[in-house]
Parts: C-alpha cells; sequence; structure tokens
C-alpha cells in the first residue's frame, strides 16, 4: 500500500486593503470567498489565472463576480493584495 503525502500548509497573508475589502462584503460573501480560498489551498481547485503586466507576477481567483488577487510569497505562502468585485477588479 502506497501512502499519500499530507498537503503542504501554505500561509495566507492579507494586506491592509485586502482585509478591508473582505470588511467591506456582506457575510455570507465573505464567508463563500474564504470557503473558496480555503479549497484552493488545499486542492488547488479553482478558476486561477496569472495577471499580465505585473512584477512579480499577481494572480486571480475567480469566485462568482468576486477576484481574489494574490501574489506567491516565499516559504510555501501567498499575500492576499485585494479582494473585489469583477467591475472594479481590474481598474
Amino acid at each position: 500500500m502506497s501512502e499519500e503525502a499530507a498537503p503542504q500548509q501554505v500561509a495566507v497573508v492579507w494586506s491592509p486593503e485586502a482585509r478591508a475589502d473582505l470588511r467591506a462584503v456582506d457575510r455570507d460573501t465573505a464567508l463563500r470567498l474564504l470557503k473558496s480560498l480555503d479549497r484552493f489551498l488545499k486542492t488547488g481547485a479553482g478558476n486561477v489565472k496569472q495577471l499580465e503586466g505585473f512584477n512579480p507576477p499577481l494572480f486571480r481567483i475567480r469566485i462568482g463576480a468576486w477576484r481574489l488577487i494574490y501574489r506567491k510569497q516565499v516559504d510555501n505562502a501567498i499575500e492576499v493584495v485585494r479582494v473585489r468585485n469583477r467591475k472594479e477588479a481590474y481598474r
């Protein structure tokens, strides 16, 4: 029998702007965003795309009409930079 490797823990760092963005949305939406982020971190499942024109690169996770914009950090961590509605995410 083979043993499955335990998934690596990924640390999440929230920028002050992302914290404020998350607090500004209603509770149900915020919980849905957090659950989707947790699922992405555990399984890699999600609609993820690298955004063009950023150095260091930025990525977005699409969750319905919402976008979590993040960058990869060293030591197996990500920094959530913004949480925006799609109407405002790319301005």
